[in-house]
Order: structure tokens, then sequence, then C-alpha cells
């Protein structure tokens, strides 16, 4: 007589320390959080810090995102993200200077809408930069780790250059649309607009991705993608098509990352992308190499982890997210979620 199948989720059957070890990085932010109040003491002071702490996460992730998936798709070390993410600032930046009389009146409607139409520009150039950067410079070195990053270094080298010639070489100070300046007061903390619109923003983008891949045709391609490519291909599906929209939508990630980031610090230079590829890369390695959640919860750690370690040690700032990927590798080397590919 045979048995009747298990249907019990295979959570559920996990033994209680199985299940706890698997919630583990979910818990680590909020561990972070905590032990965050108890070394600032303040309330007031560690409530601005966590907000910007998550802001500054929220933006991370954006611009990790994208990297994250074109490694777990294509198996491609693209250094040239960096320049996209510089490429965005510059163009959102260059639309938000054109629309000056938006972003100077008091009207919040008009200040948001001048953002979207910066941040949508800066997506469809960075995206439409991102294809021809795939065809010409990626496609070649498929499969070779190595030269893929003498390539894409040498692409975000001439990109840097691109971008002196086209808007010179000084840096270019902005300010941010008038009704997302100043902050407002919680709890006796004075929280910047602009960052709790970022936390909001960020959220949203996750909820985004998340619905994208987990409840549509193409997020279940993408998936399986990562997991299975050859299965994929030979249900019928072309793969290559996926790779490239996966670059495109990557691509314009990082431009969106760029402009809220040059929004963030109020000024953008043409290494900017490149100076954040190091919290990138760190992201994206700790988090599960093609894991979104992953990079997610990877993203929110390291954002927190340096405006508290700013706050309480400053010598130790530059150091403190190399510390937290240390010691996450060392407890699971292959990251915090990572994606399991078949064999």
């Amino acid at each position: 007589m045979t048995a009747a199948p298990d249907h019990t989720p295979t959570f559920a059957r996990l033994s209680v320390g199985e299940q706890l070890a698997k919630m583990m990085p979910v818990l680590l932010v909020p561990l972070l959080v905590v032990l965050g109040f108890l070394a600032i003491g303040a309330p007031s002071s560690w409530l601005t810090l966590t907000v910007s702490g998550l802001a500054m996460g929220m933006m991370i992730f954006i611009m990790a995102s994208g990297l994250t998936l074109v490694f777990g798709l294509m198996d491609v070390i693209n250094f040239g993200h960096g320049a996209f993410i510089s490429v965005g600032a510059f163009v959102g930046i260059s639309v938000l200077l054109a629309l000056a009389g938006w972003t100077e009146a008091p009207s919040l409607i008009l200040n948001v809408l001048a953002v979207m139409l910066a941040v949508i520009a800066a997506m469809i150039v960075t995206g439409a930069l991102g294809w021809g950067f795939e065809r010409i410079i990626v496609r070649p070195v498929y499969g070779a780790h190595l030269k893929q990053i003498l390539v894409t270094v040498g692409g975000l080298i001439v990109i840097e250059q691109l971008i002196h010639v086209v808007w010179g070489p000084e840096e270019i100070f902005l300010t941010r649309p008038e009704m997302l300046k100043g902050a407002v007061t919680f709890a006796g903390a004075a929280i910047e607009k602009y960052r709790l619109l970022a936390v909001v923003f960020g959220l949203i983008l996750f909820v985004a991705m998340r619905l994208v891949f987990r409840r549509t045709k193409v997020g279940l391609i993408v998936r399986a993608g990562v997991e299975n490519g050859e299965m994929v291909e030979a249900l019928g599906y072309r793969l290559r098509v996926v790779f490239i929209g996966v670059f495109i939508a990557g691509s314009a990630l990082a431009g969106l990352g760029g402009v809220m980031w040059g929004l963030y610090q109020e000024v953008i230079t043409a290494g900017m992308g490149e100076e954040m590829m190091i919290l990138v890369f760190i992201v994206v390695i700790i988090g599960g190499l093609g894991s979104v959640e992953g990079a997610f919860i990877g993203a929110l750690l390291v954002g927190l982890l340096q405006n508290y370690v700013a706050f309480l040690a400053p010598k130790l700032a530059l150091v403190s997210n190399i510390g937290l990927m240390t010691a996450i590798l060392m407890w699971r080397p292959q990251g915090m979620m990572p994606v399991v590919k078949a064999k």
C-alpha cells in the first residue's frame, strides 16, 4: 500500500533549530537596530541615525539589485555598473536643473513630478547604455570572468571620461526640490524629509520586484534561468533575450540609484559610481549572489551599520562594512540567501 504524499510545507517540516537558522538573515536587521539603540542610548539620536541608515540602505539596494540579477542570471562580473550610476546621476540632475521652476516651487506635487521625470530620463538613458554595453563589451566575454573584469573596468573608465567631455570635469553641487528640503520632528528626533522619501521609495521598489519575480511569468523564467538555464532553454524559452532584458533593467536601476544618491549627497562627480561599487559589491556578496532578498537585507545592514559606527566611532566607519562582510562570510560562505543552482 502506497503512503500518501506529505504535502506539509518544507519550512514547517524543519526542526525549530533549522527554522531559526533559516530565519537568522531576516532577524539580523532588527537585531542590529536593537544593538544600535543599546549602544547609542539617546532615543532621538538613535531614531535619526536609524532612518538615515535605512534610507542609505534602500538606495544601495536599488543600485545593487540590478547587479545581483546580472551576476545571478548571466554569470557576468560587471564593474561597468558603476558607470551607469554616474551617468544616471548626471542625466537626472540635468533634468532637474532644466525644471528649476518646478523644483523651486513650494508645491510637493511639482517637486515630486520633477524628480519622477528625472528618474525616468535617467533610467531610459542608462537602460539604452546598458543595451549597448552588453552587445559591444560584455557579449564577447561570456563565461570568462578575468576578461569580464578587464573589459568592464575599461568600459567604466571610458564612460567616466565621456562624462567629463559632456558635463565637464568639475563637481556639480545641487539642492533638493523645495518641499524635500529640511526635516520633520518626531519624538524629539529631526528626520530629513528626503530620507523618509527614500525609505518609502525603496520599500515600494522591493515589494514590486518581489511581486514581479514571484507572481509573473517573466519573473518565473528569470528565477528558473538563474537556477537551471539549460532546462529553461530546453522548454523553448529564449534565455538570451531574457539576458538582454535583465541587463537593461539592471542598468536602468543603477541609473535610478544614481539620481537618488546624487540628491542624497547633494553633489555629483564622474567617479561617484566607481566609489559606490565597493558598497554595492559588498551587498551583492553578503546577500548571496543572485538573490534580490539577500541584497535587500545586506543593503539595510550596510546602511545601518555605517551610520551607527560613524556616530559611535568615526575612525572605524570606513572599515565597518568590510568587517561585516568578513563576519557574514565566515558564518555563511555562500552569503545569507544564496541562489542554489542546479548541477
